[in-house]
């Protein structure tokens, strides 16, 4: 391996089919909302158990619109990781996390800790969404912040008619005949205009240190 290939952001990007796996989240307050909400937004068919001492109104509330989703009132037992493919522990209790990840490990089951990149198998970056059109942005865990300004900029700028043009090139692509290489120059051709008009598009926003942001979580 060349040394340019071990410098810089090593994570492997993927997109999770995540409607067909089984996800737990333990961790009923502040912090289990915000992966509950980053979950859903993205996969609202996930099927997701939360287990917490004490589920907080707010989640209760809020997935009332997802029968997907099972709350369970208690404290982590070690078999609530039985039969889940992917755990999140969402606790502000580190000890509690990181024992979460021991049992997870054991199983072979892949688990983000909230706020301990350390712990981590994956993070959940920050996400652009243009209808089908998906971004995910990670800074390798060093600026969430910088990540959030990213994610801002490309929602301000992507155009609403993306997914029409997504629509149109399927379209198109389903129309085209020929070689495989010979619709990929084609397709190559008919987007190139696309990418030159968002060239002229304004450059990112500065961050500036009196903005209070905050920051996505990994």
């Amino acid at each position: 391996m060349q040394e340019a290939e071990r410098e810089g952001n090593l994570l492997f990007p993927v997109f999770l089919k995540l409607e067909e796996l089984n996800l737990l989240v333990v961790g009923g307050g502040f912090i289990g909302m915000e992966k509950m909400s980053a979950v859903l937004k993205n996969s609202p068919a996930t099927h997701v158990t939360l287990v917490g001492i004490i589920i907080s109104e707010e989640i209760k509330e809020f997935v009332k619109e997802y029968p997907n989703v099972t709350l369970v009132e208690r404290a982590f037992l070690e078999t609530d990781l039985d039969g889940k493919d992917i755990v999140i522990a969402a606790t502000s209790d580190r000890a509690l996390n990181a024992y979460v990840k021991q049992e997870a490990k054991k199983r072979k089951v892949l688990a983000n800790i909230a706020d301990t990149p350390d712990l981590c198998d994956f993070y959940l970056g920050s996400i652009v969404k243009k209808g089908d059109l998906k971004i995910a942005i990670s800074t390798n865990g060093k600026s969430p912040t910088l990540a959030k300004r990213m994610r801002q900029f490309f929602e301000e700028h992507l155009p609403d008619s993306t997914q029409l043009l997504l629509d149109n090139l399927t379209n198109i692509r389903n129309q085209l005949g020929g070689a495989f290489e010979e619709k990929v120059n084609r397709l190559n051709e008919i987007t190139s205009s696309f990418l030159s008009q968002q060239e002229k598009a304004p450059s990112p926003p500065t961050i500036k240190e009196s903005e209070n942001l905050t920051p996505d979580t990994k």
